[in-house]
């Protein structure tokens, strides 16, 4: 695995950080569950996170489960739940199975430990910046983003929600080709930084833009002491995942996206 022996992280304490790295602006403490909504902008900051089972001293999930569903129901959006896989969450799945949830967006969570080669420096023609610059944003969004203005200035906020650093590269004619964010939340539980909105221009892909933009983050978190590193990727992109594991990175867990189909209104007299 990527986890390191001496800084080793349970599954539990990598979700706390991923949760910290990409932090919702409305969120809500249910139990053992947290609910957490952004308007509809991305499906991790409008999931619940399961941060552990149900026991059997709280509440039923079956009631979990309906008042987790009038919270989202209030903000205009679906039940979706991020669901790690794993024996811890083999209940709630059952649960989610018997009211008949899709599974979908199956991603892989990969990790880097030290002792792997950093880049001394970093990649060639690769800015660093403290807050996400109009250009970061347009290239990003521009892979990436769904909606509008508004939606945009969401994701900015759940960007600027966590320490991090921005990495962008230009092409040769001096335009935005591709950029990266490393985010260094403050959880307690080491000195981890996680990799996000990894995004190339269509124009500027397949060469070399994004390792660049890699290297340069994987460099600047090490000069910041960062240890250890994860990631998030799709189990589809393929071409991402061997950019990830050239540059040291392995698979550690996965996760899906449980969501609630939507229930057809009666009709008729």
């Amino acid at each position: 695995m990527g986890i390191p022996d001496q800084r080793q992280l349970h599954i539990p304490d990598l979700e706390a950080l991923m949760d910290a790295a990409w932090p919702a602006p409305d969120r809500h403490s249910l139990g053992p569950w947290v609910l957490r909504a952004a308007g509809g902008v991305t499906q991790r900051a409008n999931s619940v996170w399961p941060r552990t089972a149900p026991d059997d001293a709280g509440p039923a999930p079956d009631e979990l489960l309906a008042q987790a569903r009038a919270w989202y129901r209030s903000r205009r959006l679906p039940l979706i739940f991020q669901v790690t896989a794993g024996t811890a969450m083999g209940a709630l799945n059952n649960v989610l199975d018997r009211e008949s949830f899709t599974t979908q967006s199956e991603t892989l969570i990969m990790t880097r430990g030290p002792g792997n080669t950093t880049p001394d420096r970093p990649g060639p023609g690769v800015e660093i910046l403290t807050e996400p610059s109009a250009e970061w944003l347009g290239v990003w969004w521009e892979v990436d983003g769904r909606g509008g203005v508004e939606e945009m200035a969401t994701a900015r906020a759940i960007l600027e929600g966590c320490p991090a650093l921005y990495a962008m590269v230009r092409d040769g004619r001096g335009r935005p080709a591709a950029v990266g964010r490393l985010a260094l939340p403050e959880t307690g539980h080491g000195p981890w930084g996680g990799v996000y909105s990894m995004a190339t221009s269509a124009d500027a892909r397949r060469q070399g833009y994004g390792t660049a933009v890699l290297d340069t983050l994987l460099a600047a978190g090490e000069g910041r002491g960062v240890a250890g590193y994860w990631l998030l990727v799709t189990a589809a992109n393929s071409g991402a995942q061997a950019l990830y594991h050239n540059a040291g990175f392995r698979e550690y867990g996965r996760y899906v996206y449980r969501q609630e189909r939507p229930r057809r209104a009666l009709t008729g007299c």
